[in-house]
């Protein structure tokens, strides 16, 4: 019933309002098990990736955007976990495991799970290099992966910003072919996480054209 809100009432306010440019939506399979990997660039891109992918869309969301009084938290709160939204708390290696053990369980269920393989919001415009729990995911599921490059969200939002610009700048969603990781099956664990990540980011930074910084994002230390 949430999800039919959403689509009929929701959805259609947050396009005018937004007014994103999608290119590549014929890309997006409409059935069937799918991660969803994009960079990260404000708070605003989990709100912007839905208007683009026709389809529902759980995410991992900071454990902080579900606590705290005062009804703007209250309303977060109530629209995330409707929603779906798995939260973790930033710096808990054993939270963001079970994390991803859900995320497995929705993509078991042919779900469309989404995650920033970044692992946090980039604080300078950068692409970081990814955190290989999406690697893990992937091996965990056999799902494929849809890489999605998000440009100009951060103008609508930057960081430290309460609000987003409303009938601002119109950002772009540049959705790719599905990825399939099936042939990574005989390497080392450990090894083809590392793989699958660095593809997946690579394929991301192909996309949105940004300037690639070979380290982590520290903001997301403690993920896997």
């Amino acid at each position: 019933m949430f999800y039919t809100f959403m689509t009929r009432v929701v959805r259609p306010i947050l396009w005018l309002l937004f007014r994103p440019r999608v290119v590549g939506g014929e890309n997006v399979p409409s059935y069937g098990p799918l991660i969803v990997a994009s960079n990260h660039l404000s708070f605003i891109d989990s709100f912007i990736i839905p208007l683009a992918v026709p389809r529902p869309v759980t995410y991992i969301a900071k454990a902080d955007y579900f606590e705290g009084g005062g009804l703007k938290n209250a309303f977060v709160r109530w629209f995330l976990t409707n929603l779906g939204h798995v939260p973790v708390r930033r710096g808990a290696r054993r939270a963001a495991m079970g994390a991803l053990e859900q995320a497995a369980e929705i993509l078991d269920n042919s779900g469309a799970f989404a995650i920033y393989p970044e692992g946090t919001r980039s604080p300078d415009g950068r692409l970081y290099r990814g955190r290989t729990g999406i690697g893990w995911l992937v091996l965990t599921s056999g799902a494929r992966v849809l890489p999605v490059a998000l440009e100009g969200t951060e103008k609508i939002q930057p960081i430290g910003s309460s609000f987003p610009r409303v009938f601002g700048p119109r950002p772009t969603v540049r959705i790719g072919p599905p990825m399939d990781f099936s042939h990574y099956g005989d390497l080392p664990p450990a090894k083809a996480r590392r793989a699958i990540t660095d593809e997946i980011v690579e394929t991301i930074h192909k996309m949105s054209g940004q300037e690639y910084a070979a380290v982590y994002n520290e903001r997301a230390e403690g993920r896997p």
